[in-house]
């Protein structure tokens, strides 16, 4: 199944990149939905999980502006219409992947996505993929970490006893 998913990676990338491409050529003949079913039928005797693939596919593309501003920040001299078009849709299927589907361990998502760049990207794809990927995952975890040391942190805590003391009634005294 593992090598199926990973083919099902591969179609998904060749869908959205073809969406990309007609998009920006102003292709109003362009239907997602045609484009997925012809790239699947290439591959149906192979591929096995077609559900997959298709979910993949329509939840990188109806999200791609919200997974693109969640990229942003984390790469922030690379504002993302400058990434190159394969890492950014590299990104957006690893980040869709981390977000949505919890029976794939975050691990494997970005070693897919790391394995997708380097054989689709730039020389220097995969480590950018890695790193963003991998800071994205590191600050997802350590949200959760600092929400429930903060709300245990608050549930432990006292009201503080105001502590009562008399005022001095001593007067000042000086040298005259």
């Amino acid at each position: 199944m593992a090598s199926n998913r990973h083919l099902g990676r591969i179609i998904a990338l060749q869908t959205l990149y073809e969406q990309e491409l007609r998009q920006e050529a102003s292709d109003d003949s362009f239907d997602l939905n045609e484009v997925l079913k012809r790239n699947i039928a290439r591959y149906q005797q192979m591929l096995e999980d077609k559900d997959f693939v298709a979910q993949l596919v329509k939840g990188v593309s109806k999200q791609a502006e919200s997974l693109d501003a969640k990229l942003q920040p984390v790469a922030p001299e690379w504002p993302i219409n400058q990434i190159a078009r394969m890492d950014r849709l590299v990104l957006r299927i690893g980040l869709y992947e981390l977000e949505n589907e919890a029976d794939v361990p975050p691990k494997v998502v970005i070693n897919e996505a790391v394995e997708l760049a380097k054989a689709f990207g730039g020389d220097n794809s995969s480590k950018f993929v890695n790193g963003v990927l991998g800071t994205l995952l590191r600050e997802s975890e350590v949200k959760p970490k600092a929400a429930a040391k903060v709300k245990a942190k608050a549930s432990s805590k006292k009201p503080a006893k105001k502590a009562i003391t008399k005022k001095s009634k001593a007067k000042p005294t000086g040298d005259k």
